[in-house]
């Protein structure tokens, strides 16, 4: 009898202290806020790359997607994202003796508008930046690929964190 006691005891208190994770860091009230609307990026960086526009539109929708349960809609939304490409630009970095730079910095920036139609103070806007390195013995053109998408896919963690979170 004492041992049976003892053992539902033992399973009341582990399934009564749980802890629960949440490692994208969403903290979403899905009752309150289930749709967005993620309008597309257009790109107004002086210098344009094409496929850019395309990749990071599609990141995005894809990152809400797999760590979301919103509904994606055009009509009344309870969430909007929207914003623009504003930069896409090469530095050089690191001259060496010979007036050459060893390292050339590939950067692009976004403008991000968030609005919470529910909760306007939860409405946000930023610009968020992000970079990458390459050695200058480099064609932008052999690396620009894998760059940009290394890119997007920071500024879209950061768009993510940046509005799924109340940190």
């Amino acid at each position: 009898m004492k041992k049976t006691a003892l053992s539902l005891l033992i399973l009341l208190l582990i399934t009564a202290c749980t802890v629960s994770y949440k490692f994208n860091g969403a903290s979403i009230n899905y009752a309150e806020t289930p749709t967005i609307e993620i309008r597309d990026f257009q790109n107004q960086a002086p210098y344009v790359y094409p496929p850019l526009t395309q990749v990071f539109n599609e990141r995005m929708k894809d990152v809400f997607t797999r760590n979301t349960k919103l509904e994606f809609t055009s009509i009344n939304p309870s969430l909007e994202i929207e914003g623009e490409i504003i930069r896409y630009e090469l530095t050089p970095l690191s001259v060496k003796e010979d007036n050459f730079s060893a390292e050339t910095r590939l950067t692009m920036e976004v403008r991000m508008r968030f609005r919470n139609n529910k909760n306007p103070q939860e409405d946000k806007e930023e610009t968020i930046s992000a970079y990458r390195d390459f050695s200058s013995n480099l064609m932008l053109t052999d690396v620009q690929d894998g760059l940009i998408d290394e890119l997007t896919k920071d500024i879209v963690d950061q768009i993510f964190n940046t509005t799924m979170s109340n940190w």
